[in-house]
C-alpha cells in the first residue's frame, strides 16, 4: 500500500490540511470472551480504536466467536469496520499437547460460514484437553471444493490467514532453529490460500523475538509471501496487567504469588496506537501497511434482527406457500373428519374452517413465515413418534387452526373461539413462538 507524499515548495501558499492516511490495524484481539486469557471489553476497545482513528478492528478470540455479534454492532456504532476472525487451534499429530496456532479472518460471507462450521467441527468432534482443535486436513479440504456461492472460486478464498507468529508451526519452527521446517510449513499453507496466506511478525516483548522476525521476514522474501505486523492485545492499558495475571492464573491454576510460574504475557501486550505502532516497526513500513490492506480485503456483512430460518425442504416445483397450503388443508380435512364423523355436519362447518384456514395462510404467507410452521410441525411429529410427551398446546399459539391443521397443537381454535390475531398479526411484525 503506498502513503500519499505531499510536496510543499518553500514559496508555495499553504495546502489545506490533509488527513494522514491509516498506518496500521489491529488483527489480532483477545476480548473477554477469550475466557482463558482475555480480559478486553469490547465496547472499550472498540472507543479506542475509534479514538486512534483506526478504520477497522479485528477481534479473533481463542477457538470462539462468541462475541462476534457485540463486536459487529459496537464497532458500526462506533464508525469503525469490523473484521471477524478467530485465533484457531490447529492440531497437532506429533504431539497433541502442543497444538500450533493460525489467525483466520473473514474475507466475505463464504469465509464467516466456513468460520462457523470449522469452529462447531472443532468443538463437537475434536476436543483435546478442553482446547477445539481445528484439524489441518480440514482446512486442506477448503482448497480442493468449489464455493457454492461460485463455483469457479475455491473455498480457501472465504479466508486470509495468518501464520500466528511465534505460536504458529512456522514460528515454532524458527524458534526451535529448524528454518527448513519453517519453510515447508509456510509452503504447505500458502499452497492452501494461495494470495492469501501471511507470515505474521509481532514486537510485543517476546523472548528472542527480533531472531523470530529477522527470520520470519527472510523467510516471507525468500518465498514471495507478505509480512504482516500485529500485535497481541490481552487487556486494554497497563493498569490492568495484575488483572489480567489473576485470570490467566485462575484459568492455569496457579498462584498470582508463585515466583517459579510460567509468565506467558507481559505488560507490553495492551493497546497500542497507530503511532506506537510506527515506531515499533519503523523499519518495517510495508508490514504495517499490510495490516490495512488486509483489513481492506475482509469486507463481511451479517443481516442482524432478521429471522434466519433453514430452507425446508419441498417437492419439486413447488414454493414452500404452496407447500404450507397444501399440508394444511390435508391436515384439515383429517380434524373434519375427526372433528365431525357426519359427512352432513361435516360439511355444514366446511366454510367457516376453510375460510378461517386461508385467512391463517394468507397471513403466514404475507409475513414470510410458512417455513417456521412447517419445521415446527416435523419436529412435534417426531416428538410424538419417539415417545417425546407434547402438550395439546398453550399460549396464543394454540389459536391457530394452522398449527391445529399440522397436528403442533390439539385444540381446535374454532370450538373455544381463540383468536389467530394474539398469535401473529400484520400490525405486528415479530418473530411467532409456540410454547
Amino acid at each position: 500500500m503506498s502513503m500519499d507524499v505531499i510536496e510543499v515548495g518553500s514559496a508555495a501558499p499553504a495546502a489545506p490540511t490533509k488527513a494522514a492516511a491509516p498506518a496500521f490495524v489491529h488483527l489480532r484481539v483477545h476480548s473477554e470472551y477469550s475466557i482463558v486469557d482475555g480480559l478486553v471489553r469490547i465496547d472499550d476497545v472498540v472507543a479506542a480504536a475509534a479514538k486512534d482513528k483506526q478504520p477497522a478492528l479485528a477481534i479473533t478470540d481463542l477457538a470462539n466467536l462468541f462475541g462476534m455479534v457485540k463486536f459487529y454492532k459496537a464497532a458500526r456504532g462506533k464508525g469503525v469496520k469490523p473484521v471477524i476472525g478467530v485465533d484457531a487451534w490447529i492440531s497437532n499429530d506429533d504431539n497433541r499437547d502442543k497444538p500450533s496456532r493460525l489467525l483466520l479472518l473473514a474475507k466475505n460471507r463464504m469465509g464467516y460460514l466456513q468460520l462457523c462450521d470449522l469452529l462447531s467441527r472443532a468443538w463437537l468432534t475434536n476436543q483435546n484437553k478442553g482446547r477445539a482443535e481445528i484439524r489441518p486436513e480440514w482446512l486442506e479440504a477448503l482448497a480442493a471444493s468449489s464455493s457454492t456461492l461460485n463455483p469457479d472460486e475455491s473455498q480457501a478464498n472465504g479466508l486470509i490467514v495468518l501464520s500466528g507468529a511465534h505460536f504458529g508451526d512456522v514460528g515454532t519452527a524458527i524458534e526451535n532453529g529448524n528454518l527448513a521446517l519453517a519453510e515447508r510449513c509456510a509452503q504447505r499453507w500458502a499452497k492452501v490460500f494461495p494470495g492469501h496466506f501471511y507470515i505474521e511478525i509481532q514486537r510485543a516483548g517476546q523472548p528472542n523475538q527480533e531472531a523470530q522476525v529477522r527470520h520470519a521476514v527472510a523467510l516471507g522474501a525468500k518465498l514471495g509471501l507478505p509480512v504482516v505486523a500485529t500485535h497481541p492485545i490481552q487487556f486494554l492499558s497497563p493498569e490492568e496487567y495484575i488483572a489480567h495475571e489473576a485470570r490467566t492464573c485462575i484459568a492455569e491454576g496457579e498462584m498470582l504469588a508463585n515466583a517459579k510460574r510460567v509468565k506467558r504475557f507481559n505488560q507490553e501486550m495492551r493497546f497500542k496506537t497507530q503511532a506506537e505502532m510506527g515506531e515499533l516497526f519503523a523499519d518495517m513500513p510495508a508490514a504495517l501497511a499490510n495490516s490495512v490492506e488486509i483489513a481492506k480485503r475482509c469486507n463481511v456483512v451479517l443481516t442482524l434482527g432478521q429471522p434466519q430460518l433453514p430452507n425446508f425442504p419441498t417437492p419439486p416445483g413447488m414454493t414452500i406457500d404452496e407447500f404450507l397450503v397444501s399440508e394444511s388443508k390435508a391436515g384439515l380435512e383429517l380434524r373434519l373428519v375427526h372433528l365431525y364423523p357426519d359427512p352432513v355436519k361435516r360439511e355444514a362447518q366446511r366454510e367457516r374452517y376453510e375460510s378461517r384456514l386461508k385467512f391463517e395462510t394468507d397471513t403466514i404467507c404475507n409475513m414470510k413465515f410458512p417455513g417456521y410452521f412447517l419445521i415446527v410441525a416435523e419436529f412435534i411429529k417426531w416428538a410424538k413418534e419417539n415417545g417425546v410427551p407434547v402438550g395439546p398446546g398453550r399460549g396464543s399459539g394454540a389459536g391457530s387452526l394452522v398449527a391445529y391443521s399440522l397436528l403442533i397443537t390439539d385444540l381446535d381454535p374454532l370450538q373455544y373461539n381463540l383468536l389467530f390475531e394474539r398469535f401473529l398479526n400484520p400490525e405486528r411484525v415479530s418473530m411467532p413462538d409456540f410454547d
